[in-house]
């Protein structure tokens, strides 16, 4: 059985990620990069799926373990009878191949230790070739190619390569996995110990830039580094998450593929990355943003791959049993042929917000801006798949009008602020017509809420974004009466949940239920703060803050009954609710760039 998603911490190159267990064990990697086919799938099966484990012989969760400072050079370290062991993993950022560093230091006595490594390509579908060659060993298979690299002498048994050695206080041993692909070259030998100098050098360097004032320095400073990590380097794209089908439920089918890049995210990591210094990975993202969403506004899909790749197909991998036995195991995702209408209004919002920030905006970046209000303007009354992309029947989701109009409303405010060209007449009144429709259709009087869609009986956590999109301030009656019956009705033990899936008759379309949605609970923080009741505010913060896990980390949702993470990890929308959340409760404002609320 595979170990709790908290588990897991989090190795990096800025093209790909693995993750680490307690136990030593690398157990998800995907190669050569984020959204590639796994290598080591064991998360999603067992061991049969593929492994790397180095521990001590006798096995058994690590005593502790934490990050060097601010880096993600991983430091796991257990006591046993014999002695102190520490195993120090670290992926250097991409040089021209991709290694996983890993080196066994003792710190005491002398500690039994065994490797044990177990390559299997396509999600634990493929047995490469393994052979020794000039010392080394090389596992082979289509177009992957791996060599393992140690001074301690390797044996194969049962498919898998061990190795069993003890180390002494003083002594380190290094291992070091290159992946490359099997028609390039043999990359150079790589040196571990200069390998994780340079890890750690390089993430100590980029914090320079951080810039924060508040009493939330250490999580926010951790959360970025997340973001950085989850960032595809070549083209500035962020994916969601770095694995695939972890659950929303366990045991159920609701699991995802999210090794892909949403444009929902797009305003809420710009907003953390401006807002804490990092202009250049903010400046990136935006240019991913402008090639991602070329083309035909009317073909703009709700997420890409890294790459900016348009088609995601979804299929599901039979041989893998799931985590925890949640099955399916889905790659690809089938959510990016759907319409979601508040897309066109993030883009906008998100292309906006970079430039109140300064950033330059090429004369081609305004012709996509127009060419997106265009469409807005003629298909904003659609109904939509919604946020939360459900796969039941399209709405007339609230949150969806509402972006609709903040799309609308950031071209007329580029026309009065920035003096580009456009039809601002017709963009005021489009967007006064989207507002009056909103409150009058949208909004439930009796119980002094917006509900989740026109006519719906549910709500909706997007809600709390009314007041952030700008649509309406702050001290709005309507606005306190929201939060109030957002935080009333879908939360669970102090958690949130994104909406009921049960309500109106199956929402959603699909079977089971979710934990609470972490960056949701972070919105409801936030705006507990925005209505004035800071002090709740600040105490909701920090029992979110309480969720991560020893290394800091968030997953996508919590069962607060089983008390445990559910769904991909490390999520990049938990980090950033995280960021932004705590730069709005240590006094910045959450809607600096809309120049003002409505």
């Amino acid at each position: 059985m595979a170990l709790r998603i908290e588990d897991y911490g989090l190795l990096g190159d800025l093209q790909t990620a693995a993750l680490v267990g307690r136990d030593g064990s690398v157990d998800w990697l995907c190669l050569p990069r984020f959204d590639a086919p796994a290598c080591f799938a064991a998360l999603l099966g067992d061991e049969r799926a593929g492994f790397w484990r180095v521990a001590p012989a006798a096995g058994g969760l690590c005593t502790r373990r934490r990050y060097r400072g601010d880096s993600l050079v991983l430091e796991t370290e257990w006591d046993t009878p014999e002695g102190s062991v520490r195993v120090i993993d670290a992926m250097p950022p991409r040089g021209e191949a991709a290694d996983v560093v890993r080196v066994v230091e003792g710190l005491s006595g002398r500690v039994p230790m065994r490797m044990a490594l177990r390559l299997r390509f396509d999600y634990g579908h493929i047995v490469p070739w393994v052979r020794s060659r000039d010392g080394e060993l090389v596992a082979v298979a289509g177009p992957d190619a791996a060599w393992l690299s140690t001074p301690v002498p390797l044996r194969g048994e049962d498919m898998t390569t061990y190795a069993d050695f003890t180390v002494a206080a003083g002594q380190r041993v290094p291992f070091v996995l290159t992946y490359r692909r099997s028609h390039e070259r043999t990359p150079k030998p790589v040196d571990a110990e200069r390998a994780i100098a340079d890890t750690e050098a390089f993430w100590t360097s980029w914090l320079r830039g951080f810039r924060y004032e508040g009493r939330w320095e250490d999580a926010v400073r951790r959360s970025l580094v997340v973001l950085k990590a989850l960032t595809y380097k070549p083209t500035g794209g962020i994916v969601a998450a770095v694995t695939t089908s972890l659950p929303e439920q366990l045991g159920g089918p609701r699991n995802w593929d999210y090794r892909f890049c949403w444009l929902r995210d797009a305003t809420f990591t710009l907003q953390a990355l401006l807002g804490t210094g990092f202009v250049a990975e903010a400046k990136a993202w935006r240019e991913w943003l402008l090639r991602a969403a070329a083309g035909d506004p009317a073909d703009l899909q709700i997420m890409y791959g890294i790459d900016g790749t348009r088609r995601l197909p979804e299929y599901t991998i039979d041989w893998l049993a799931g985590y925890e036995g949640s099955a399916p195991v889905r790659v690809g995702n089938a959510a990016s042929g759907q319409f979601q209408l508040d897309v066109w209004g993030e883009v906008l919002d998100g292309l906006h917000l970079t430039r109140m920030a300064g950033i330059e905006s090429e004369e081609q970046a305004w012709d996509l801006q127009r060419a997106l209000l265009d469409f807005l303007e003629g298909h904003w009354d659609d109904p939509d798949n919604g946020l939360w992309e459900v796969r039941g029947d399209r709405r007339h989701f609230v949150h969806s009008k509402v972006m609709a109009w903040a799309g609308m409303d950031r071209a007329v405010r580029a026309v009065e602020r920035f003096g580009v060209e456009g039809p601002v007449d017709r963009w005021r009144a489009t967007r006064d017509k989207i507002h009056a429709e909103v409150c009058d259709r949208g909004y439930d009087p009796g119980r002094n809420t917006f509900t989740q869609f026109y006519g719906s009986k549910g709500l909706d956590a997007a809600l709390l974004l009314i007041p952030r999109a700008g649509f309406l301030p702050w001290d709005d009656p309507r606005v306190r009466g929201t939060v109030e019956a957002v935080q009333r009705e879908l939360c669970s033990d102090g958690f949130l949940l994104r909406y009921r899936p049960g309500a109106d008759g199956d929402v959603d379309g699909l079977p089971g239920a979710e934990g609470a949605f972490v960056t949701c609970t972070f919105w409801l923080a936030d705006a507990l703060y925005g209505i004035g009741r800071h002090r709740e505010a600040y105490e909701l913060f920090e029992r979110l803050l309480d969720l991560r896990n020893d290394l800091g980390l968030l997953s996508e949702e919590y069962d607060p009954v089983a008390r445990r993470q559910l769904g991909n990890t490390p999520q990049a929308f938990s980090h950033v609710g995280l960021v932004n959340a705590a730069r709005h409760l240590s006094g910045a404002d959450p809607a600096e760039h809309l120049g003002g609320g409505r």
